[in-house]
């Protein structure tokens, strides 16, 4: 069994320092699984970072050396479509319910996984919290000491109401607030809960619909929820439309280990965009480790999909997109959009979808101003 001890840290080891000269033979990191994270240049760059604070996973094989406190998880859904939640069933090293084994995670309540279900009679919830997950999230709440993760956007339209979105006979951001009240921290998963994502997409309705970021809207603090509502909680933001698991679990072995003090510690691990900088680097792109980079460089570009030349016609967005997706993959390290075919639509960035639309396209409604920083 691997017992997880992860820290999160900022370093330049992005930059161009993924040589295989790069090496120093006193690092311990070479003699350590990193669950399999790739992964050579992955561990060439943790070398050449010197002091920078990696993700370590130490094995052992006395599962009682890291005997962690249980740590209570409420999982709560807004305007999502779930794909946050099946990303996070594809983790394999470890596997999801191996990696909550190993930190003792108590998830108290998630719609999808656990089959909850809502009873009401003339209005209010009805039996017990073990057959109603309404009554459930009330106790929770109340009883506090949990981490809250949010999949989804919440709706505050129409009229500050929240009721464009209902789950149960209540609106997602009733339920928001009853659960961040007493949450010892917030983890917004995926880009709808920290940014609003596809909810947030420019149209003729978006204001009236109002969905909102945990922390932000877009990449506005002062429209996100807790600002709306007046709750003051720390939030670490986990965007990706979905996000990779590993960014989720690890953040919750920092968390649990105790690598990363809450709220001590957050200024320092994550971006101005509430994002962990080592899994969202600010000063490296995907674009810098594609392999199809060589076909930029000497400008041969495909134009319809199947070939393997470089996909900036056909709208990649790479030069936006801070994450180490090309480095981590996915589906068990296999491979990732670009590599598979497809064009790098920057969903982790906090103003997707807008920012890359039209998808699969060169015209988009915005220069790359902000390429590469």
């Amino acid at each position: 069994m691997g017992n997880i001890l992860i820290h999160f840290n900022d370093n330049s080891y992005w930059d161009d320092h993924l040589s295989e000269e790069s090496t120093d033979s006193g690092s311990t990191a070479n003699d350590l699984d990193f669950l399999r994270m790739d992964w050579h240049k992955f561990l060439k760059a943790r070398r050449s970072g010197g002091g920078f604070k990696l993700l370590e996973s130490y094995m052992n094989d006395n599962p009682g050396d890291h005997d962690f406190p249980e740590t209570r998880v409420l999982w709560i859904q807004g305007a999502q479509c779930t794909g946050c939640s099946e990303s996070l069933l594809d983790a394999s090293n470890p596997a999801l319910l191996k990696a909550f084994e190993i930190l003792n995670i108590d998830l108290k309540r998630h719609e999808a996984f656990l089959a909850h279900q809502g009873l009401f009679v003339d209005g209010e919830p009805a039996n017990t919290s073990e057959l109603n997950s309404e009554i459930l999230l009330d106790e929770i709440s109340e009883q506090g000491n949990y981490i809250l993760m949010v999949e989804g956007a919440i709706a505050n339209g129409p009229d500050g109401s929240g009721k464009y979105f209902m789950s149960g006979n209540r609106s997602s951001k009733e339920m928001f607030k009853k659960a961040a009240q007493n949450a010892d921290l917030i983890i917004a998963v995926g880009t709808c809960a920290a940014y609003g994502g596809i909810n947030t997409a420019d149209s003729d309705i978006v204001n009236i619909l109002d969905y909102r970021g945990v922390a932000f809207t877009k990449k506005d603090p002062s429209k996100g929820m807790l600002n709306l509502l007046g709750i003051d909680k720390p939030v670490i933001n986990i965007p990706g439309c979905p996000p990779h698991p590993d960014w989720i679990i690890y953040t919750l072995s920092a968390i649990i280990s105790g690598n990363v003090k809450i709220p001590d510690d957050l200024p320092e691990v994550l971006d101005k965009f509430g994002r962990p900088k080592v899994f969202f680097p600010p000063d490296h792109n995907v674009h810098k480790d594609c392999p199809r980079k060589e076909f930029f460089d000497n400008k041969e570009f495909d134009t319809c999909v199947g070939g393997e030349k470089c996909l900036l016609k056909m709208g990649c967005q790479a030069f936006l997109a801070h994450a180490d997706c090309a480095l981590r993959k996915w589906n068990d390290g296999h491979s990732y959009c670009v590599q598979a075919g497809s064009p790098c639509i920057a969903c982790v960035e906090p103003d997707f979808p807008d920012n890359t639309r039209p998808l699969y396209s060169s015209k988009k409604n915005r220069k790359r101003k902000e390429a590469d920083q």
